[in-house]
């Protein structure tokens, strides 16, 4: 018999407590993942990614502290993708 089942501690709850980055509707941001929830995550010493550069490079080409805020709030439906920064 298949079930649905609800389980917890997958998606962006497995990665609390990592570097992440986020690849939203408009902006890219990556910070330290500290709080989510079902509307926003939030991200601690939050940095806007302005240019990538080389997805082959270990950095970023661009990256800009938002040094007006220790924590920002981001909209869980403005982000398309995630995931764990190396």
């Amino acid at each position: 018999m298949k079930k649905l089942v609800e389980v917890s501690g997958e998606g962006l709850e497995s990665l609390m407590g990592e570097t992440v980055v986020l690849f939203c509707m408009n902006y890219f941001y990556t910070g330290k993942l500290i709080g989510v929830n079902t509307d926003d995550i939030i991200l601690q010493k939050p940095k806007i990614i302005y240019e990538t550069g080389s997805f082959e490079d270990k950095g970023w080409k661009d990256a800009q502290e938002l040094k007006f805020c220790d924590e920002l709030y981001v909209r869980t439906s403005s982000i398309e993708s995630y995931g764990q920064v190396k």
